[in-house]
């Protein structure tokens, strides 16, 4: 029996169709890392650092999109009401050099239930999934604490940016 508990609360059409958008592409990272295991090559060795590279432009953008590597510009670009939203989402802290947040939901964890991945496997895409949140801090220059994971068993996944 799975340890994994993630059901949303917040069922509004828009928001589901959103979260349907971010299963298709958690969905892409498992069927990529399949078929690189029947490969013969490892997921753990080239994916995560594909995904800090995809996170480190998306913070470049964000840095620039909201003209500041404050964490509060953070929150305000990535962390929007929408976002808040489809994760379920408390903003925990939010000052210049630290943002702490607690996702109750996880839209990706949800693809990798449907298409049939054991507690293990969505556990290792969510830890490849989380470098590019990794990759997003770099960019802001901050470091990210992953404390408590939905994957893992947890009943939140629990971040913490900080400079």
């Amino acid at each position: 029996m799975s340890i994994v508990k993630n059901e949303p609360k917040i069922k509004f059409a828009l928001i589901a169709a959103i979260r349907e958008q971010l299963e298709q592409r958690a969905a892409w990272l498992y069927l990529l890392c399949d078929e690189a295991r029947k490969k013969g090559l490892q997921p753990m060795d080239f994916a995560p650092e594909a995904i800090r590279r995809c996170g480190i432009g998306e913070g470049k953008f964000l840095i620039k999109k909201g003209k500041t590597d404050s964490l509060k510009g953070l929150r305000k670009t990535l962390f929007s009401l929408p976002a808040r939203k489809v994760f379920e989402m408390d903003v925990i802290k939010s000052t210049d050099d630290e943002l702490e947040l607690h996702f109750h939901y996880c839209p990706l964890v949800k693809a990798w239930q449907k298409c049939g991945c054991s507690d293990e496997e969505i556990a290792m895409l969510c830890d490849i999934a989380m470098c590019g949140d990794r990759g997003i801090g770099e960019a802001y220059g901050c470091e990210l604490e992953l404390t408590k994971t939905i994957a893992g068993g947890d009943d939140i996944c629990h971040l913490r940016y900080h400079k």
